[in-house]
């Protein structure tokens, strides 16, 4: 009921403000109410983690883990942050984030804005949140590519101990170049890297912490089979599927369609679910796959479960539909 009164004068404001306001007011909740549960729910293991419910938020609207325990109010049954870099680097000039309420689709080229990884840990050091908490790192944009891995490794070693699974996002379109690491040869060398470094990490602090890789919806199908093969290569515990799209077709004509950046919420519903599919068939079972991308109604998230997928994330919904979505997708997924 709230939402309903404020989302009018959220869609007043240009959509990055209305992103900001939102996150300081869920910082704030977070901050004076007690602390928020999941949406009750047959649990789930997944990755060798206990799961209070399958629907999560996906990676993107709290890139520095400022807000949360406002965010856990919602009742997810995990919460993912970032993406974060290794360094503090402010993204795209604005404007870079827009609605497309025709369609009820976001294209964003954010382009990793973010404080930090050391941010981020001082954020999530404080909060009162106890459950799954993913944590999605990514690359600095002047950090040449033949040295990648080296930031995807800082991060790694800098949000090891604080984090229940750490995403290693190759699928944004609005850093330069990142996608080239979903390459064959590309993607080999980054995952055996993590993998080395996951296993130290894991002698170190007794503790194993799950990898997953997040890509993109703009795939062949035999890009896709390239990727399945190499998670189960390095051992990745777990895949996202997927990322923002790059295509226009199911946005032709509509104001804003014409933007540069990833675009999200309904229009990609199709294609991510379709990448979803694929895996399932590639992967056979042998490691999970968290979907996200479109899901707007409690019939999409469990869509997602139907074509193979564990557990599924939301973000572009929550604009459109607020709170209430949660719940819903949790219902129709128990």
């Amino acid at each position: 009921m709230l939402y309903n009164i404020a989302r009018p004068l959220l869609f007043s404001l240009d959509a990055e403000t209305a992103h900001e306001f939102t996150l300081a007011s869920l910082n704030l909740a977070g901050r004076i109410l007690p602390a928020g549960k999941p949406a009750a729910s047959d649990a789930v293991e997944v990755m060798g983690l206990n799961f209070p419910n399958r629907i999560g938020l996906a990676a993107g609207l709290d890139k520095n883990g400022e807000a949360i325990d406002g965010l856990a109010l919602m009742g997810f049954g995990f919460i993912e942050i970032g993406t974060i870099t290794p360094r503090p680097q402010p993204g795209n000039p604005r404007p870079r984030m827009f609605r497309l309420p025709e369609v009820r689709g976001i294209i964003n080229r954010m382009g990793f804005n973010n404080h930090g990884v050391d941010a981020l840990v001082a954020n999530v050091s404080r909060v009162k949140f106890k459950g799954i908490l993913g944590i999605n790192i990514g690359k600095n944009f002047d950090t040449p590519m033949e040295n990648a891995a080296d930031d995807y490794l800082i991060c790694l070693d800098k949000v090891y101990r604080h984090a229940s699974y750490v995403t290693v996002n190759i699928s944004s379109p609005n850093t330069k170049n990142l996608r080239q690491l979903q390459g064959e040869s590309e993607l080999d060398d980054l995952l055996g890297k993590l993998k080395t470094a996951q296993t130290r990490l894991a002698d170190t602090h007794g503790r194993y912490v799950p990898l997953t890789l997040k890509i993109a919806p703009d795939l062949e199908p035999e890009q896709v089979i390239n990727i399945a093969d190499a998670l189960r290569r390095h051992r990745i515990d777990g895949v996202i599927a997927t990322n923002t799209t790059i295509a226009r077709d199911k946005v032709q004509g509509v104001r804003y369609g014409e933007q540069q950046g990833g675009l999200s919420g309904a229009p990609v519903f199709e294609a991510s679910t379709a990448v979803v599919r694929q895996l399932a068939q590639a992967l056979g079972g042998e490691l999970p796959i968290i979907a996200a991308g479109g899901v707007l109604d409690g019939r999409g998230a469990k869509a997602k479960i139907d074509a193979g997928a564990s557990l599924v994330q939301l973000y572009s919904g929550l604009v459109y539909r607020g709170p209430e979505l949660v719940r819903e997708c949790v219902r129709a997924c128990a």
